[in-house]
């Protein structure tokens, strides 16, 4: 294990099931569970559940890489140009740059752990839930 660094004074975090803080976006939400604050600006935690047969945040590129764990249920993921099916227990790393999403198209919720490996994407999330209380996500293809 890597030595603490002498001016990292943060407390451990534990977060029950369900713990966090919740986004809720129609038939999708995010629970970010640590964050900046919490990771010396590091990076970002979250979880990511849509409901049966629901589109996710469509399809987009990012800077850092994103890490993805499927925690439940069956998501469908957009790498570049490919689908692919990812039950539960599958990971996933996307590269910073590639085009990406996921989505839900089987009849149970699905969920997904993500982790940014830049902080402050969660800065986001309040126009995020906005835009979609006004965008509505649709049904997965």
């Amino acid at each position: 294990m890597g030595k603490p660094h002498a001016d990292d004074d943060r407390p451990a975090i534990f977060l029950p099931p369900g713990g966090g803080r919740v986004y809720a976006m129609g038939r999708l939400s995010a629970v970010f569970k640590a964050d900046h604050a919490e990771t010396g600006h590091g990076y970002s935690v979250s979880e990511w559940w849509l409901d049966p047969n629901t589109e996710g945040p469509g399809p987009h590129q990012n800077d850092e890489d994103h890490v993805w764990y499927v925690i439940a249920g069956t998501m469908h993921v957009l790498l570049g140009e490919d689908w692919i099916e990812a039950p539960a227990g599958s990971f996933v790393l996307v590269p910073g740059g590639m085009m990406h999403t996921f989505e839900n198209r089987s009849n149970a919720r699905a969920g997904l752990l993500n982790i940014n490996s830049q902080a402050g994407f969660e800065a986001d999330m309040p126009g995020i839930s906005a835009w979609f209380e006004k965008n509505p996500a649709g049904d997965a293809t």
